[in-house]
């Protein structure tokens, strides 16, 4: 059974829910009533086609299953998703949860343009056996991109690539021009973040033998529950973006994720989910996910503690005063609910806090000034403040935001973990990190756009390799530089405070 002790949130949580039965704003959302969030439908209107995806998909379930039986039967045994955000967040939850079954392909997933994580994931698939699945919803983005045109250079058969886009894209007409086995054409009223259980999720999900069946039966459960019949304290969607938005506007605007180890890849996709919905007009949610729990005495009072489960520290957590909220436990087909459950609730939470959780206007400022890199040439990185220096500039209520363009692999991320936990008990901040340019479809609109209460140190290295991209003008280390120099100069641009260092110089940080 979920749980919950909000302390000094549970007025303001009651009020609210109050709120949502005056106003109707439960069946406002199921009526697709855009004046919920804006007064104008723009980008509301047409991205709220997951409220319904599962019964659009519960009718393609048999032709998916037959779908991964056929590529199976053909030989193949691995499947390379190349997609970015949220084309690629919710096939690497399913990965993840449920490995490979006998019998089905096991998924990578390549949503980087670090060179030598490219030539690691060419190294570690046999070409010949191998799916390529390419997922873009705009069918124009760059690394996806740049992906396909490397792998189609190695193994130039259609048979062993899918594209999944929305009608018209350019990705439609390449993958038809080419022949490829399959081009699965998504709803185009469904944004990427909120694609979990259309053909973004389901495709890869199958292929890796998940039970699409049952996986949206559960997911079906959770839409029933939440449904606009029911008052909004008992529909766990409503309830839980309540609690989100209430606790945001209460300053604990830290949502700090607590997973079990066979759900933490759920942390990242529900980080995209809350930090690109919600980041914006300077108000926002920022997501906590991968900073292992601590002692009472680490953290600040702008925390809220969701868990799915139970974890040895919540209690303590919550006899000091800080909110926690409990999710049920379950077994991994509960993703299927999870994913409805916390889109609703996403959906809510940008009600509560004013904003449109549909849109995302700042992510064009980092491609944009990447694209000024490549025209003008590499330069220098701006001056920005050394890193010791940024982090005595924070007060309490900020972040630190870790943004490695590194490699992204097991050593990596512990050192990382290492470095977060120091920051965190050094300065009592919540920290996040992230991998570059993969988080600029994540929570690179909350950098930008959500409160300014960020303090952003860019980790940079030399690559040891390059890797050439067919084609374009510049290769995977030319483009992962020009991403990082072009983010580092929007962060400025926005009037954010931002450092570069190496991870040894963070280290260093972490353990003074």
């Amino acid at each position: 059974m979920d749980s919950a002790n909000l302390g000094t949130l549970t007025g303001a949580v009651r009020a609210r829910l109050a709120s949502f039965g005056e106003q109707q704003v439960v069946r406002r959302v199921w009526a697709r009533d855009h004046t919920l969030w804006k007064p104008e439908p723009r980008e509301i209107s047409d991205r709220l086609g997951w409220l319904t995806i599962v019964d659009r998909m519960s009718a393609e379930a048999p032709a998916l299953r037959g779908f991964a039986r056929s590529v199976a039967d053909d030989g193949l045994r691995t499947a390379v998703l190349l997609g970015m955000g949220g084309s690629s967040l919710a096939p690497e939850v399913l990965a993840s949860a449920f490995g490979a079954p006998e019998g089905h392909l096991r998924l990578e997933v390549l949503d980087t343009t670090d060179p030598a994580s490219i030539r690691a994931a060419e190294r570690g698939i046999d070409l010949s056996r191998t799916l390529f699945i390419v997922a873009s919803k705009s069918g124009t983005t760059v690394e996806t991109m740049s992906h396909l045109a490397y792998f189609w250079e190695k193994a130039q058969d259609g048979q062993r690539f899918v594209a999944i886009t929305d009608a018209g894209t350019p990705l439609e007409a390449l993958g038809r021009e080419r022949g490829f086995r399959r081009v699965f054409l998504n709803p185009d009223d469904i944004g990427g973040r909120y694609s979990a259980l259309s053909y973004f999720g389901l495709v890869p999900g199958a292929l890796i033998g998940v039970e699409v069946d049952e996986l949206l039966e559960r997911a079906r459960a959770m839409a029933e529950a939440c449904h606009r019949q029911r008052p909004a304290e008992e529909n766990p969607g409503a309830w839980l973006g309540a609690v989100l938005g209430e606790a945001a506007l209460a300053g604990r605007d830290k949502l700090t994720l607590v997973l079990p180890p066979e759900l933490a890849a759920l942390g990242c996709w529900i980080e995209q989910l809350v930090a690109e919905s919600t980041g914006k007009e300077g108000r926002g949610i920022i997501p906590v996910e991968g900073e292992p729990l601590g002692a009472p005495g680490v953290y600040g009072d702008d925390r809220l503690f969701v868990a799915i489960g139970e974890h040895e520290g919540l209690e303590e957590l919550e006899r000091v005063g800080h909110p926690v909220v409990r999710l049920a436990d379950h077994d991994a087909l509960q993703l299927g609910a999870e994913f409805f459950r916390w889109e609703l609730a996403t959906a809510i939470a940008g009600h509560v806090l004013g904003i449109n959780p549909f849109d995302q206007p700042d992510v064009q400022s980092a491609k944009d000034a990447t694209a000024r890199v490549h025209s003008e040439g590499e330069t220098g990185a701006p001056a920005t403040p050394s890193p010791a220096g940024l982090l005595d500039q924070a007060r309490p209520g900020d972040y630190i935001a870790i943004l490695a363009y590194l490699p992204r692999n097991e050593e990596t991320e512990s050192r990382l973990r290492f470095a977060r936990a120091g920051l965190r008990d050094r300065h009592r901040l919540a920290t996040t990190a992230g991998f570059g340019p993969r988080y600029l479809h994540s929570t690179g609109q909350l950098h930008k756009g959500g409160p300014n209460t960020g303090v952003y140190i860019q980790i940079v290295g030399e690559d040891s390799e390059d890797v050439a991209i067919p084609g374009a003008p510049y290769s995977f280390g030319e483009l992962k530089r020009a991403q990082a120099l072009g983010d580092l100069q929007s962060l400025l641009g926005a009037g954010r405070r931002a450092a570069r260092a190496t991870l040894e110089e963070l280290e260093d940080l972490a353990s003074r």
